[in-house]
């Protein structure tokens, strides 16, 4: 059976960094696109984070483009993201961080996917389950994922521009077991995240064709008691 080739885009981050460790582990060759380099990662794209969009998806297009030659990739998995609180008083600052930090990312991934995902591929692109509704405390976040929703919804259309018969799936957690929300959210109950591992084997069962979601689906990570269930929004 051929190597499986996954690119992980957001793959120097907490969640990014155990699916590339995890893909690793499963003989499967992956490529990070982040601000840092992956050590554990075969192949880095470094994302120039001054840059627009345009020159952010040229440069990253052409990077990719050399590292894989004449290969396809099997999946394309954006963990890519950030956070920023807030209501309408400073909406504009935190609404351009998460655009750049959700949105960027998720519409490079589509560029992406168009030119080199295999047919039957993978796409999934990170949404929030907070997204689904109103996010009053977090305008900039809600509104950037929303956007992200509505893009995994293009995506899956007909002619969407990817090749055919692509899974294209938004994964919607509520909370992320991650270092960092440990650390800013001390007090939480840590029985109700969604613990990285999980991810990253959801992922590789996917990746493989094993109960992966109707292309379009926006599916809900809601964690309780430290066992996840997957319920489509």
């Amino acid at each position: 059976m051929a190597q499986q080739r996954v690119i992980v885009y957001g793959g120097k981050g907490a969640l990014g960094s155990n699916i590339v460790s995890f893909l690793k582990s499963k003989n499967c060759w992956v490529g990070s696109i982040d601000l840092n380099v992956n050590e554990q990662a075969d192949a880095n794209v470094i994302v120039k984070p001054d840059s627009s969009m345009p020159d952010q998806e040229s440069d990253i297009n052409v990077k990719v483009g050399e590292l894989l030659g004449e290969e396809k990739l099997d999946a394309i998995l954006c963990v890519a993201g950030g956070w920023a609180g807030g209501n309408a008083k400073n909406i504009v600052n935190a609404a351009d961080s998460m655009w750049k930090q959700s949105v960027w990312p998720s519409v490079i991934t589509a560029s992406l996917s168009s030119k080199y995902l295999k047919e039957g591929g993978l796409v999934t692109l990170p949404g929030a389950q907070p997204a689904l509704k109103g996010t009053p405390g977090m305008m900039g976040y809600g509104l950037a994922k929303a956007a992200v929703h509505q893009l995994v919804q293009s995506l899956s259309g007909v002619k969407s521009g990817l090749p055919a018969n692509t899974t294209v799936v938004g994964t919607l957690p509520i909370t992320l077991d991650t270092p960092m929300n440990r650390k800013f959210m001390a007090s939480a109950d840590f029985s109700t995240w969604t613990s990285l591992e999980f991810v990253s084997e959801l992922f590789f069962k996917w990746l493989n064709g094993e109960d992966r979601p109707a292309s379009g689906s926006l599916v809900q990570f809601v964690t309780k008691d430290n066992k996840t269930e997957l319920i489509m929004a």
